[in-house]
């Protein structure tokens, strides 16, 4: 009996934000794009606030100028898998206790203007829903910010309602955002993480039914955060496998010890019993994921986003368009059992049942 099709994971694709500098290759998008292409990659998701990558603005009012960008990657030998606006979702929602952190992230203009910072912030996120969409891209992936995080840990007593009203109000600043991006046919992907509102499932519920189960409110799967939260990050696929529309292939490895634990005692990466790792060199089943997500039909990008306490970034990157290719599976065409059909119909299936 011929199976249905499955949908095929593509990649390999790396995540631009963690190698552009002012220094070659790495410091235009037409020779980043080459020294990806080179290492084997075959698409580069683009962080949107870089101005060596893209002009945020002309991209959301021009679709000769997305197809510019287009073309400067396809001549060097990858595509534009997807854009990321991190930086700028990050800002649509600041607890005044990181204000003066989170400053560096925006123009000067509109520094120590929190109103003012958050209306930058919508802004860059309304153009990136119509730059997504003229760049032909089903997702984009973006951070939630944080209006409840200092208070994660419930002490002191949490106020009644306290959380409601935070998720109130995200769910205020996020809306027309959310209508913008379904009106230019792209998903919004949030990345599950920790500092963000929206850094594990309970949480993602809870913003779910704060937008009335928005249909463009999705999820970018990074299972290193889970692991570091020790969360199961292979139920978490079976549980939100229909919101999952982006992928990011980034290990890490938790081992707690006598002192520290999840919290990690302040310490810097390469001390932290939790810590991010190359693909590869952590405890995270990738076999077991790239199975789980071809099995629910997910057909989007696998993407490495390098980010390692120990090994240099290039190496990284080399290692992992490998890692990638070689974990991509080719969903089989037909049951491995075909060769015992005894090719019955349905008379025949009534006589097995004694039914005929």
């Amino acid at each position: 009996m011929t199976k249905a099709k499955m949908n095929q994971i593509k990649g390999p694709a790396i995540f631009l934000a963690q190698f552009m500098s002012d220094n070659a290759p790495f410091n235009t998008l037409a020779s980043a794009a080459k020294a990806m292409a080179d290492m084997g990659y075959k698409g580069i998701q683009v962080h949107s606030n870089d101005p060596r990558c893209m002009d945020l603005k002309l991209a959301a009012e021009s679709k000769d100028y997305c197809d510019e960008l287009r073309g400067i990657c396809a001549e060097n030998g990858v595509e534009i898998t997807e854009l990321s606006t991190h930086i700028q979702g990050q800002l649509v929602a600041v607890h005044p206790a990181y204000d003066d952190m989170f400053d560096g992230f925006c123009p000067p203009e509109v520094r120590g203007n929190p109103k003012a910072r958050t209306e930058w912030a919508q802004q860059q996120m309304l153009w990136a829903a119509k730059a997504s969409g003229n760049l032909g891209h089903a997702a984009h992936v973006t951070f939630s910010g944080a209006l409840a995080w200092p208070y994660m840990y419930p002490w002191p007593q949490r106020p009644s309602g306290l959380i409601d009203a935070a998720f109130d109000e995200l769910a205020k600043r996020w809306r027309p955002i959310l209508d913008a991006f379904d009106e230019a046919g792209v998903d919004l992907c949030y990345e599950i993480h920790p500092s963000e509102d929206l850094h594990d499932g309970l949480t993602f519920e809870r913003f779910l039914r704060h937008v009335d189960n928005h249909p463009r409110a999705n999820i970018l799967y990074d299972p290193s955060h889970f692991i570091l939260q020790q969360l199961d990050y292979l139920e978490f696929i079976d549980i939100y496998a229909d919101r999952i529309k982006m992928f990011h292939v980034k290990d890490a490895e938790f081992n707690p010890n006598g002192r520290a634990g999840v919290y990690g005692g302040y310490a810097d990466w390469t001390d932290r019993p939790g810590r991010f790792r190359s693909p590869g060199d952590g405890q995270i089943d990738f076999g077991a994921i790239f199975s789980k997500l071809t099995q629910y039909g997910f057909d989007g990008w696998a993407v490495v986003e390098w980010e390692c306490a120990l090994k240099d970034s290039m190496q990284g990157a080399r290692e992992s368009a490998v890692f990638v290719e070689n974990h991509i599976i080719t969903p089989t065409a037909f049951a491995f059992d075909d060769f015992a059909n005894a090719g019955t119909d349905a008379e025949t299936n009534k006589r097995i049942l004694g039914l005929a």
